[in-house]
Formats: C-alpha cells, sequence, structure tokens
C-alpha cells in the first residue's frame, strides 16, 4: 500500500478522530454521577440500577474486536459512520427513559459507539503523514482516557445544575456532530482486507465467552465469588473461550489471527495492556471516593461530587498535553522505550500518592502524574501493535488491543473493589472503607504498573528480516534497542 500523502486534511482528521474517540469514552462515565439516584430515577432496586454501567462494559468489550475486524472487512471510515448511529440512538433513548429496561437498552447502544477507538487508530496509518504518526497514533489512543478524566466533572456539573436528562439530550447532539464531521472530514480509503470473509462464528464465540467472564469479574463481589452462578460462568468462559482460540487457529480468515497475537512482540504488548488499564482505573476508583468520604473519618476531605470532578480535571488535560509529546519520544527512542516510560511515571504516581493522599491539591497532583503516565503508555501501545501485524488486520488488532485494556480495567475494578469492601471501619453505625484500605489499593495499584514495566521490558525490537509479499506489518516509529 502506499504511503499516505501529506495534505492540508490531515490535522482535521486527527482531531476529528480524537474527539469522536474521547466523547466514545465520556459515556462510560456519564452515568457515575447519577448512580446513588438511579435507583429513585429509573423507579427499581440498586442492583438493577447497577446494569444501567455494566451493559455498557460488556456491549462494549464485544463489540470492539468486531468492528475493528469490519472495519478491515469494509473500510474504517464506514464502521466508523456506523458506530455513530448507536450512539445517537442510545443516547436518545436514554434521555427518554423512565425505567430501567430502556435505560439498560439505551446504555448498550452507547457501549457499541467504544469501537470508534481501535477503529481510529487504525485509520491515521492510511491517511495521516508518516512524520505526524506518531503523535497522531498517541493522542488518538489516549482520547479513551482523556475521556474518562473529563466526563465525570462534565456530567457532575450538568448532573448538579440541570436536569439529568440534559447529560443525555447532550451526548446525542455529540454523537450527531461526530457523524457530520467524519462524513465531511474523514478520506474515504479502501478496505485493507477486501475479499476476506467474516467470522461469524468466531464473533459469536468471542462474543459469548466475553460476556460470560466479564459478568463474572464485575459482578463476582455482589453474587459471592464462591457462589454457583459466579463459578458456572467463570467455568463457561473458559470453555467457550478455549473452543474459541481452536476454532480461529482453524477458520481461513479468523475475526482475530491469534497466530499473529501470540508473536511474542503482540502477545507481550497485550498483556501489558491489561496490567496498564489496571493500574490507571485503580486511581480512578480510589481517588474520587477520598475526595469525597466525610472528613469526620480522618482521612476523607468531603468534597461535593462536582468538586471532585474539577480536582481531577487536571489529570484529563495532561493526558492531553503529554500524548503528542509521548508521539515524539516514540520517533526518537521506539514505541517499547515510550511505554515503559508510562508505566514508570504511573507507578510514581502511586508512590507519591501515600504521601499526598491528605489534600485536594496533592490528589490533584497525583491524578495529573498518573495520567501523564497513563497518557505515554495508551499512546505507544498501537505503534507496537502495528508495526507487528499485517495491513489487512491493523483495525482488528488494535480492536483486539482496546479490549486488553478493558479487560484490565474490569479485573482493576473487581480487585480494587475487593479490597475495600473487606478493610471497612465502622462509624456512626455505617461502615466505610478504611484508610488502610485505601492505602492497599494504592500500593496494589503501584505494584501493578511496575509488573506492567517488567512486562514491558521484555517485548523483543522489531526484527529487520524480510516478511512474505502482501503481509508486511504496518509502518511504525524504528525501535530503539537498549
Amino acid at each position: 500500500m502506499d504511503a499516505p500523502q501529506p495534505t492540508a486534511r490531515a490535522g482535521g482528521v486527527v482531531a476529528t478522530l480524537a474527539f469522536a474517540g474521547t466523547t466514545a469514552a465520556i459515556m462510560q462515565t456519564l452515568v457515575t454521577p447519577l448512580i446513588a439516584e438511579l435507583p429513585k430515577i429509573l423507579h427499581t432496586t440498586s442492583s438493577n440500577a447497577a446494569w444501567v454501567i455494566t451493559v455498557t462494559l460488556l456491549v462494549g468489550a464485544v463489540c470492539v474486536p468486531v468492528t475493528g475486524r469490519l472495519g478491515d472487512l469494509l473500510g474504517k471510515r464506514r464502521m466508523l459512520l456506523v458506530c455513530s448511529v448507536p450512539l445517537m440512538a442510545g443516547s436518545v433513548v436514554c434521555a427518554l427513559s423512565s425505567s430501567v429496561a430502556p435505560m439498560i437498552v439505551g446504555r448498550g447502544l452507547q457501549g457499541m459507539g467504544m469501537g470508534m477507538v481501535p477503529l481510529g487508530i487504525a485509520l491515521l496509518r492510511d491517511v495521516v503523514p508518516k512524520e505526524k504518526l506518531s503523535s497522531s497514533i498517541a493522542l488518538v489512543s489516549a482520547s479513551m482516557g482523556i475521556g474518562g478524566g473529563l466526563g465525570l466533572p462534565i456530567a457532575a456539573a450538568v448532573a448538579q445544575y440541570a436536569n439529568w436528562r440534559v447529560l443525555f439530550w447532550g451526548s446525542a447532539v455529540l454523537a450527531v456532530l461526530i457523524a457530520a464531521l467524519i462524513w465531511f472530514l474523514i478520506p474515504d480509503v479502501p478496505a485493507s482486507a477486501k475479499g476476506q470473509r467474516f467470522d461469524t462464528p468466531g464473533a459469536l464465540g468471542l462474543g459469548v465467552g466475553l460476556v460470560c467472564l466479564l459478568l463474572a469479574v464485575s459482578k463476582g463481589a455482589e453474587w459471592g465469588w464462591g457462589s454457583a452462578t459466579t463459578l458456572t460462568l467463570f467455568a463457561a468462559a473458559v470453555l467457550v473461550l478455549l473452543s474459541w482460540g481452536w476454532w480461529e487457529t482453524r477458520t481461513r480468515d479468523p475475526l482475530v489471527d491469534l497466530r499473529t497475537t501470540a508473536r511474542p512482540r503482540v502477545l507481550f504488548t497485550n498483556v501489558a495492556s491489561i496490567f496498564v488499564g489496571f493500574g490507571m482505573y485503580a486511581s480512578m476508583l480510589v481517588i474520587p471516593q477520598l475526595l469525597q468520604f466525610p472528613e469526620a473519618t480522618g482521612y476523607g476531605l468531603g468534597q461535593s461530587m462536582l468538586a471532585a470532578g474539577l480536582w481531577m480535571a487536571p489529570g484529563g488535560i495532561m493526558m492531553m498535553i503529554v500524548s503528542p509529546l509521548g508521539g515524539k519520544l516514540t520517533d526518537a527512542r521506539g514505541p517499547k522505550f515510550t511505554l515503559i516510560c508510562g508505566v514508570l511515571v504511573i507507578a510514581a504516581g502511586y508512590g507519591l500518592s501515600l504521601a499526598l493522599m491528605g489534600s485536594g491539591l496533592g490528589l490533584m497532583v497525583v491524578c495529573m502524574v498518573i495520567n501523564s503516565g497513563v497518557g505515554l503508555a495508551y499512546g505507544s501501545m498501537p505503534a507496537l501493535i502495528m508495526s507487528s501485524v499485517p495491513l489487512s488486520e491493523t483495525a482488528a488488532a488494535n480492536g483486539f488491543n482496546t479490549l486488553m485494556r478493558s479487560l484490565g480495567t474490569s479485573v482493576g475494578a473487581a480487585v480494587i473493589g475487593v479490597i475495600l469492601s473487606q478493610m471497612t471501619t465502622t462509624m456512626g453505625g455505617y461502615s466505610f472503607s478504611s484508610e488502610a484500605g485505601f492505602r492497599t489499593a494504592l500500593i496494589v495499584g503501584g505494584g501493578v504498573a511496575l509488573v506492567a514495566a517488567l512486562i514491558a521490558a521484555v517485548i523483543p525490537a522489531v526484527r529487520a528480516t524480510p516478511v512474505e509479499a502482501g503481509t508486511e506489518p504496518a509502518a511504525a516509529p524504528a525501535e530503539v534497542k537498549a
């Protein structure tokens, strides 16, 4: 495939794709300020209302690798437009909902929009000039974290000062705007895997296996880790995913080419992505609670949801600033070096948190450091992936990598949730997560980041060997060997 030609539209393409990824990520944190109010708003129980959050995670996990593969087969621009449709529809359904069932349906539709992120990353390789590729990939890849960091204070402000339905009408307007920008600014490029067939059994198998696994992980604490439901789901996940793996290695045009995924460079990057996702989400769970816990506990800061979001907002801004700088670092030293730097910065942020958790200013600094590391790490992983897979699999491979990050956040939520629920203190007849619990959670977050650094350190450098015609990996910055 010919290299993309420099064009004045490159800036508009990158801005559009970053905006699309950020908006898709905001959809995930959109209802966070409403968690306590959802049972009353939807006339349901707290347990049922929790599905409003869980369903977005499940649908996003299933759809991301599928939309990535369809992008390779049918064209990435076309699939970006397709992803914008459920974002619009889901937002409208949620805005009109007065009960839990339509709200869950709408949130599931919003989850389908998460496929925009890997599609956008893969499309950059086709349309952005080589000299701007690394910084562009870094920015669009980090949009998942940027959206999460900025979405909380925005949603909290709207929920506090306006009707909750405004959140969803606003997201519907954003989805329409994204579709218009994609239509007018994103060029249509030929599908990289045109002529291959879509692996329907593989998509169904991966979907069923992921739903079983993520349900068990996300609901295990509520249902009981030793309950028959949780254990059955874990067993089903293992059985289905093993069967799916067997199928993928034997079908002609697999949804995910596991032979490519098993290459050490891709494998270690995906494993590191799980730990990076864990490390990012642990701070997003712990810091808001520390900010909002009552001051009477001795370690809570008594902030409102809006104030807590504002304390954390500079972290999202830092990610936006650092991501393009990470692209320049990748150009200079290679994506492996950038990934190692990113996870070490995350670990340093957790180290700082143990000393600074007693003030809002201190936690703001912690957010800024951790999110700077996430920006570096998230921006480097797609470059590592695309330097190791055939051109016809770039969107699918990036979708699988995005899935690994999401799996890490799910596992992180479960582990941190167990720590905070088990290490508690009682005050005024109420049970709270203890200071020791929060410190333990922060230590675990830092430890996971260090494990990610060790995994990143063993990612092999690019091998300078010829490959078969038609299967050459996508262009990526040259790796600098340590």
